[in-house]
């Protein structure tokens, strides 16, 4: 499974992105998340969605954050608004057949994309 994220790049505090990630076959890619990593930090589960397109948040997103998934698209998103400079971190798009209570463990996932930078000043 080929994992592209997209969308990234430097804004403002209060600012919004929206970061993409394509595939060539979302609707088998499994369960799909957005994680995240910060220079000298662990990586954190950011959003998630099922292969029912049921959605998951981290308690960081705080209600700014929206995980969708266009299946005629094959694209994943993550609408983010009002963000903060603590929201800088490379952000990575990942799938695979995982179960919801584990949708935050990066290493359940076999497939990643190469990540998009997100910068907030």
């Amino acid at each position: 499974v080929q994992l592209v994220e997209s969308g990234g790049g430097s804004v403002q505090a209060g600012g919004s992105l929206t970061l993409s990630c394509t595939t060539p076959y979302l609707s088998g890619a499994g369960r799909m998340t957005w994680f995240r990593q910060a220079p000298g930090k662990e990586r954190e589960g950011v959003a998630s969605m099922s292969v029912n397109g049921v959605p998951t948040y981290a308690d960081l997103t705080n209600g700014r954050f929206r995980i969708s998934k266009d299946i005629t698209k094959n694209i994943l998103s993550l609408v983010m608004h009002n963000l903060k400079p603590e929201d800088t971190a490379m952000y990575y798009c990942a799938a695979g057949p995982v179960m919801p209570y584990q949708w935050s463990q990066g290493d359940k996932y076999p497939y990643w994309g190469k990540g998009t930078q997100v910068t907030v000043s």
